[in-house]
C-alpha cells in the first residue's frame, strides 16, 4: 500500500501529533462548514484556512496533487459546462444560443473552491495518522466496531484488487490484446475482465473471514486503549470548531 492515504503518516509536525479524536472531531466540523459556504469571502477564507492546515501537516505538495487527478476531471466538467448552462446574465456571446453567464461562472467557482478545500482538509485528517489509528479513533467515539473493521478491511484490500486489475491487464497485453476501439469485443473482454476480478475478490474475502474467525474473531473483541487528549489537543479542538461555527454563522446572516 506504497500508494495509500497514510504513506505519510510517520512524518512529525503538529497536525501529526494532534491526538486522533479530537482531530478527526476538529477537522471533520470544518468540512462540515466548507460545504456549506456560499460567499465568495467566506470562500476565501475556507481555502485558507484549508492551505494553512495543510502547510502545518508538513504534507508533500505532490501527495495532494496526485489526489486531485482524478476528482480533476469532475472539476474539469463542471468549469467547462456550468457557465453554459445556467444563467440568464451574458457576460461572452458566441452567437445567438451561446454565451456564458455570470451565474453559472460564480456557481462553478463555488463549487470547485469548496470542493478543494474539504478535499485539502480531508488529506490532513486522513493523511496524518495511520488508517489503524484513525479507525480506532472512530471506534472510541462510538463507532460500531464492524463498521470500523469493514472500513479497515476495505482500504486494506482495496489496493490487492487493484494490483490484481494490473497484472490482469499486463497478461491481456502480453496476450496481444490491444483497445483500439470501443466495440462489441472490447466490451466483452471488459466483462470477462471485471467479472474474473470480482469472482477472486469474493473468493479472498472468504478466505480471510475464515482465517479471521479461527484466529478468534468477534465484534466484541478489544481494543487497543488511546493515549488521553492533552491540553493542547482539546485547546486545538476548541478552536478548530469554535472557527467552523463561525464560519457557518456567518455564512446564515449573509444570506
Amino acid at each position: 500500500m506504497t500508494n495509500g492515504l497514510d504513506r505519510y503518516a510517520k512524518l512529525d509536525s503538529p497536525i501529526h501529533r494532534w491526538e486522533v479524536r479530537c482531530k478527526f472531531v476538529g477537522l471533520m466540523s470544518l468540512i462540515f462548514a466548507f460545504s456549506c459556504v456560499q460567499d465568495g469571502w467566506l470562500l476565501a477564507a475556507a481555502m485558507i484556512v484549508a492551505t494553512i492546515l495543510y502547510g502545518l501537516s508538513g504534507l508533500p505538495r505532490s501527495f495532494w496533487i496526485s489526489r486531485l487527478r482524478y476528482p480533476g476531471y469532475f472539476l474539469a466538467f463542471i468549469v467547462v459546462t456550468l457557465p453554459f448552462a445556467a444563467g440568464q446574465t451574458h457576460l461572452i456571446e458566441f452567437g445567438s444560443w451561446l454565451a456564458i453567464s455570470l451565474e453559472g461562472t460564480l456557481a462553478a467557482v463555488s463549487i470547485v473552491v469548496r470542493f478543494l478545500a474539504i478535499l485539502t482538509v480531508t488529506l490532513v485528517l486522513f493523511g496524518t495518522h495511520p488508517i489503524v489509528e484513525t479507525l480506532t479513533g472512530l471506534r472510541a467515539l462510538g463507532l460500531p466496531s464492524f463498521l470500523t473493521d469493514t472500513m479497515l478491511l476495505f482500504y486494506r484490500y482495496l489496493y490487492d484488487v487493484i494490483g490484481q486489475f494490473r497484472v490482469m491487464q499486463t497478461a491481456m497485453r502480453l496476450r496481444g490484446f490491444q483497445r483500439r476501439q470501443l466495440n462489441w469485443r472490447y466490451i466483452k473482454v471488459l466483462a470477462l475482465l471485471s467479472g474474473t476480478l470480482l469472482v477472486r475478490s469474493y473468493e479472498q474475502s472468504e478466505q480471510i473471514y475464515r482465517a479471521m474467525r479461527l484466529r478468534g474473531y468477534s465484534d466484541h473483541a478489544s481494543q487497543r486503549q488511546l493515549v488521553p487528549p492533552q491540553q493542547g489537543d482539546r485547546l486545538a479542538l476548541a478552536a478548530t470548531v469554535t472557527l467552523a461555527i463561525g464560519i457557518a454563522i456567518a455564512e446564515f446572516y449573509r444570506n
